[in-house]
């Protein structure tokens, strides 16, 4: 049954791409845009510097000093931090990447790894205020709303995944007197380690950074295009009508239900039409794009399942708690609108922030966007041009 299950939807992906070529390429061509003005060149940067300070040991000396924080609270070690830091500040799939990652470095045990990528695959800032709050709800203060529901619900559900598998193995952890020496001593002994010359850690850096953006934006952009044939063939519009029946109980208006089940699929899309739907109350859209940052879509999630599938960490853990994170987020917005959001409103600090943020959040999206594809074409030529001489070399 499996099987055939596959080797149907195979088939009837292709039918449908042969049946409706405009509109999948439209939405191939959107996809690709998404990834290679914005996507890569945001994300590229992050990945060759986190490959860095893992090679030279940065990690370890950074993990000494957080392990009496993350310890107690996650139950991870203290390089858990490092990716708790930039899994917020540059966005989905890095808290995946640098587990596995890290993983594979055996700085983690199994169950800590699936610990850690539990919590720390996030949003990152520019995308929930300058894209969500301000290009497509027009409004910069939905920002702040967003942010601290979509990072608070992060480590509640980080705090509630430190009791997954407490009974088994864990990472040894020394307490010891002298915590710089000591953590001088593991960036020291870590560097060492790694033989490779620098000019061969950076080139690795690179080209497997540039294979896993390579890899997301597959996703992106073929996800793009499920969406799309989804609501073409109806399929969309016949689950959203067994939704509504569910959603109504709630007191969700039928309009955000569609909008939802895209989100669902691919987050940028699902967002978009959330605010296009949205009237002039805000508060049920908000809930409804919070649940969706946190459960991070299948888009992205089918990029952390393609990360994992190197090492042995398993995705179900990471399923689990992105349900978690969407009721998480969902309920943490719902309670704070009013007090972060309609009641303040009028303000005038929030006057002065919307009037300051707004347009500097569009003026670097579009600067990203204006030299992103340059970006993307240079590092490209460089990651094949450090492929080739290493194919003459050897």
């Amino acid at each position: 049954m499996k099987s055939i299950l596959f080797a149907g939807a195979a088939l009837l992906l292709a039918v449908s791409l042969i049946t409706y070529p405009d509109p999948a390429l439209q939405a191939s061509i959107r996809g690709l845009n998404m990834w290679w003005e914005v996507v890569f060149p945001s994300l590229l940067p992050f990945f060759i510097t986190a490959e860095l300070l893992i090679a030279f040991g940065m990690v370890r000396f950074i993990g000494v000093f957080c392990e009496p924080i993350m310890r107690p609270l996650f139950n991870v070690p203290g390089v858990g931090s490092f990716v708790l830091a930039m899994g917020m500040a540059s966005g989905y799939p890095s808290g995946a990447k640098l587990t596995s990652r890290l993983r594979q470095e055996k700085q983690l045990t199994k169950t800590e790894a699936e610990r850690l990528v539990s919590f720390t695959n996030a949003s990152n800032p520019l995308f929930i205020v300058g894209v969500i709050a301000v290009s497509f709800f027009g409004d910069a203060e939905l920002g702040l709303l967003l942010a601290i529901a979509h990072y608070g619900g992060n480590i509640l559900v980080g705090i509630c995944m430190r009791f997954y598998g407490r009974n088994e193995t864990r990472s040894v952890y020394v307490r010891e007197k002298g915590l710089l020496r000591r953590a001088f001593r593991e960036l020291h002994e870590t560097r060492l380690a790694d033989k490779r010359p620098f000019g061969k850690i950076f080139g690795d850096a690179v080209i497997q950074s540039i294979q896993t953006l390579l890899m997301i934006g597959g996703f992106i952009i073929m996800f793009s295009v499920f969406n799309k044939l989804l609501f073409i063939l109806g399929v969309t519009d016949f689950l959203a009508n067994g939704l509504k029946i569910i959603t109504s109980l709630f007191g969700i208006p039928a309009d955000l239900v569609l909008p939802m089940l895209s989100g669902f699929l691919e987050i940028t899309m699902g967002g978009q039409m959330i605010a296009q739907a949205a009237g002039s109350d805000f508060f049920f859209p908000i809930v409804i794009v919070s649940f969706v940052l946190a459960f991070n879509g299948f888009s992205v999630q089918a990029q952390v399942a393609s990360i994992l599938a190197d090492t042995d960490i398993r995705f179900a853990p990471y399923f689990f708690a992105r349900i978690l994170h969407g009721f998480i987020a969902a309920g943490l917005a719902a309670c704070l609108y009013v007090p972060l959001y309609a009641r303040h409103k009028e303000t005038s600090i929030y006057t002065f922030l919307h009037e300051k943020t707004a347009p500097n959040f569009m003026e670097l999206l579009e600067r990203v966007a204006s030299f992103g594809p340059l970006f993307t074409l240079s590092i490209l030529a460089l990651g094949t041009l450090i492929l080739v001489r290493r194919r003459q070399s050897h």
